[in-house]
């Protein structure tokens, strides 16, 4: 059996899915830098509770 060229439905879809996860690492690089950003600058914390005293 010999080796032949891809076809070119093939090639177009390498070129989709290689966008497609470009665009999915992007997000996630997106949500990681906003996660980091509001942990550093302390945004989320957990709300005090407020403890009843009898």
């Amino acid at each position: 059996m010999s080796l032949s060229k891809q076809h070119e439905l093939h090639e177009r879809r390498f070129g989709r899915n290689v966008g497609v996860g470009l665009v999915l690492v992007g997000l996630i690089a997106i949500v990681f830098g906003l996660t980091v950003v509001k942990v550093t600058r302390g945004d989320y914390e957990t709300p005090a509770t407020q403890s009843v005293s009898q």
